[in-house]
């Protein structure tokens, strides 16, 4: 009783001084003191001074101690949920200490556990946030970022880490210093070949979300698969309960291809499992049609989405409520017969219903960021549906109106927009390539004429 009371007052000291220097939220507080009492330790070492981010399956605090030396340091502190998986834990663990620490890979300092709670201490890095300053980078600050990007992802790589979560905040940017770091390894998984122990047994595994049988509905309506967690998988019916989809013969042609309903044939098939995990708007192809079979390639195609927002000053670029509208809209920008010839190499059909044109990335880009008038090199179906002169744009739409970001000739020139190479839109498209197996790796990104004069 009189230890618990101790902890409660250090925590109120705690919470109280660091609401003196800084003014934080009452929710925040609150969390800061959950933090405190579900590990008591923290407090022996750590002043918690705000919570700067917040995800699905952690919380991020920042934090100060006293060095032995005398010094003062920042740290960030990851509070994991208490329902993550021990192995998953561990595993993000083991990336961070095998690969972290080096070539813009962030490591770890500490680890604190307490019964099913966790926290990995990380050291800080102050850095700004991504969508303030898109559109305020001048072209060599991109050239740097996405050099810094691929050093990171050709280093985990080499370890056999498939990230499975590239975007702008997992890749923290000090515009000032220059400064780069790789941070989640949440959902990180590995290659066949990987040197990360503990990854072995997540290999195709599907991540913290599956999915359960579609149900038998009228020809009226289309069926949605619906999405739970592992932890709240609804109840088996009893056996007697249990419906039994019709036997049928596997050589039969299915009978609901291109309707709005879901056949006997279909239902009979086994339902098919693959890797879903990473952040809508950055999933590449093989993810979005589930394909069994995916390695850092992916990883890939995120560095590209970024690379795409980057020249483009688009933010989020693809923005898209479910899988089939993230598809559409990469058939958008990359045409719907290339999608449909790269499905195919990994073994999926991809239907469209009309064709769309690929487009240039380089027409594409310059139009966003104001380098080109919008009637200048688009398709018709394309500026329909996105000239922002328009007012309005489809539900399927990659890029928003975004009219107060252009920038003036004047500040674009400034900025250096106005002499982008040839060489970053070829990046971009070994980026962006629709099939894995021939899209570009980072060590080969690297030797890109696009950074053949850049140094460390």
């Amino acid at each position: 009783m009189e230890a618990a009371q101790t902890v409660q007052r250090s925590t109120q000291q705690s919470v109280a001084k660091g609401r003196n220097q800084h003014r934080i939220p009452k929710d925040v507080e609150t969390d800061i003191a959950y933090l405190y009492e579900v590990l008591p330790q923290l407090s022996q070492i750590f002043r918690i001074i705000d919570k700067i981010g917040e995800g699905t399956f952690s919380s991020v605090y920042l934090a100060e101690a006293q060095m032995t030396d005398g010094s003062r340091r920042m740290f960030a502190l990851k509070h994991l949920i208490p329902t993550s998986h021990p192995v998953r834990i561990a595993a993000e663990l083991q990336c961070l200490t095998v690969a972290g620490g080096k070539e813009n890979v962030m490591g770890v300092t500490y680890c604190f556990r307490k019964e099913h709670h966790v926290v990995i201490v990380m050291p800080y890095m102050e850095h700004q946030t991504f969508v303030d300053i898109v559109n305020s980078l001048s072209f060599e600050d991109v050239r740097h970022y996405i050099f810094h990007l691929l050093k990171a992802l050709t280093h985990i790589h080499k370890f056999g880490i498939i990230h499975r979560d590239i975007k702008p905040t997992n890749f923290l940017f000090n515009r000032q210093k220059r400064e780069y770091a790789l941070v989640d390894f949440g959902l990180a998984q590995g290659t066949p070949d990987t040197q990360i122990e503990l990854l072995k047994g997540l290999l195709s595994k599907p991540k913290r979300e599956e999915l359960i049988p579609r149900k038998i509905v009228s020809s009226k309506h289309r069926s949605i698969p619906v999405r739970t967690s592992l932890n709240q998988r609804p109840k088996a019916p009893i056996e007697s309960q249990k419906p039994k989809p019709p036997a049928v013969s596997p050589s039969l042609t299915c009978s609901c291809y291109m309707t709005d309903r879901i056949c006997n044939i279909c239902l009979s098939r086994k339902q098919q499992v693959a890797p879903r995990a990473g952040t809508p708007g950055f999933r590449a192809p093989e993810v979005l049609t589930k394909c069994p079979n995916q390695g850092t390639a992916i990883d890939m195609w995120s560095a590209g989405v970024i690379l795409l927002s980057l020249l483009s000053g688009r933010y989020p670029f693809f923005k898209a409520s479910d899988d089939l509208i993230a598809l559409t809209q990469i058939m958008t920008i990359r045409g719907s017969r290339e999608t449909i010839e790269a499905a195919k190499t990994f073994g999926k059909s991809v239907v469209c219903s009309r064709e769309l044109p690929r487009l240039d990335l380089k027409i594409l880009c310059e139009t966003l960021r104001g380098l080109r008038s919008w009637d200048d090199g688009l398709p018709s179906e394309f500026l329909a549906s996105h000239n922002p002169a328009e007012g309005k744009q489809d539900a399927g739409s990659p890029v928003k109106k975004h009219k107060s970001s252009l920038k003036s000739s004047a500040q674009l020139q400034e900025m250096g927009w106005d002499k982008v190479p040839d060489d970053v839109y070829d990046l971009l498209d070994k980026l962006l390539d629709l099939n894995p197996a021939s899209r570009i790796t980072a060590s080969v990104a690297l030797q890109h004429p696009l950074f053949k004069d850049m140094t460390d």
